[in-house]
């Protein structure tokens, strides 16, 4: 007798998973506005007879089954909203709203959480509770630290939580997961250099902003490479520049902002970026005369998995695909993830889903945050089903 796996049971419905995630896509909507995604995903948690919670942080959904015996809580996270993109994709379920999009497929992470609770609802084969979350926001507005502000482990208690992202740089029917450090912290800073301006014929009667702006740009690349550890990985981008005056070219300006990023893993080197940054910006401007006005904002923390939960995922991942599909040591990503913070209030792992689409031998591939990203459908059975089993594996029923 042939014993079906949670994948297996999952793509009996399929098609409607797709349905749903395409309906999804057709209709995006920003952080905190995940008004008809929230609506959706509550019809039909409560369609499948789950206890569904609303208005956490807003537009989150926490759906809550429980299963055929008494015992712990384990947490799922999908994130539901888009992007501030336009679409230029021509398929039917493109997006219907102009300057918002699905691309980075949250709308494939809502309908595999949807699967998950279908399935963990019709079966219920595990001893506790599956606490199905549904955050808001996750694209830079931190849905995630608002619905623990809220209280959500506190009214929802977890003994871990698993989150689960589509990569599109792995084939599908890939799955990635390892302890420690999978996603940087982001951070943003901002630099005012203040000069004297004047004629630009005649540069010795003021104070140059722009040349100290250029020295400070060139000086920054060197914290990462001089004042990091070499083993340590680190970024300083400075994504902007502009001056107080940008018309004429006989005129030296009197100020120059730059805005830029700082990307870390570990405390030590998030500590030392925005140390180095602001010192060096401060003094070089200081050498040519000029001064600084420095403001750096920490953004999402570093995402780290904590080792237990990581190798019980690797281990349940084993089970449902074979350890040959299963990477350990996938590279580490500048992106940043406010899964984070439910990492830092939990125990728990963030996990990658190979979906293709990314090769850098198609030139028609596209990754994250492309005007021409699309979910891959063809693996919304496996994602629901690693999320199910995740449940199934930490929480089994006690035979006795």
């Amino acid at each position: 007798m042939m014993i079906l796996t949670p994948v297996d049971s999952i793509r009996a419905y399929q098609d409607e998973l797709t349905a749903i995630r395409r309906d999804i896509h057709a209709h995006p909507e920003l952080g905190f506005q995940e008004n008809r995604t929230s609506r959706l995903v509550a019809d039909y948690l409560q369609k499948w007879g789950i206890e569904v919670h609303r208005g956490i942080a807003k537009t989150g959904v926490v759906g809550l089954v429980t299963g055929q015996q008494s015992g712990a809580g384990i947490g799922l996270r999908a994130d539901m909203d888009c992007l501030p993109m336009t679409e230029t994709n021509s398929f039917p379920h493109r997006s219907t709203h102009a300057g918002r999009m699905h691309a980075c497929g949250h709308d494939g992470h809502t309908a595999m959480l949807l699967g998950a609770a279908r399935y963990l609802a019709e079966t219920r084969r595990f001893a506790g509770t599956a606490v199905l979350i549904f955050q808001p926001a996750e694209e830079g507005g931190g849905g995630a630290e608002a619905m623990i502000k809220e209280g959500l482990f506190e009214r929802f208690p977890v003994d871990a939580v698993y989150a689960l992202h589509n990569n599109p740089s792995l084939p599908p029917g890939v799955i990635a997961v390892q302890p420690g450090p999978v996603e940087a912290a982001a951070d943003e800073f901002e630099l005012v250099v203040n000069g004297r301006g004047g004629h630009a014929a005649i540069p010795h009667t003021a104070i140059d902003p722009v040349l100290a702006a250029g020295h400070i740009i060139t000086a920054l690349q060197s914290i990462v490479s001089r004042n990091m550890h070499p083993l340590d990985a680190g970024v300083v981008t400075v994504a902007s520049m502009q001056s107080s005056q940008t018309t004429a070219s006989n005129v030296i300006p009197a100020s120059v902002r730059m805005i830029g990023t700082a990307r870390s893993f570990t405390a030590a080197a998030r500590d030392l970026l925005e140390q180095r940054i602001g010192d060096i910006a401060a003094n070089i401007a200081a050498a040519f005369g000029a001064s600084v006005e420095y403001v750096y904002r920490r953004g999402y923390p570093a995402t780290v998995n904590h080792r237990e939960q990581a190798l019980f995922a690797a281990t349940v991942a084993d089970s449902l695909i074979g350890a040959d599909k299963v990477i350990r040591d996938n590279p580490l990503t500048m992106g940043a993830e406010d899964f984070s913070y439910m990492l830092q209030a939990s125990p728990g792992a963030y996990i990658y889903l190979g979906q293709g689409g990314a090769e850098a031998s198609d030139i028609s591939a596209c990754d994250l945050h492309n005007d021409r990203y699309d979910f891959n459908d063809n693996v919304t059975a496996l994602g629901a089903g690693m999320l199910a089993s995740l449940v199934e594996q930490s929480l089994p029923l006690n035979r006795s």
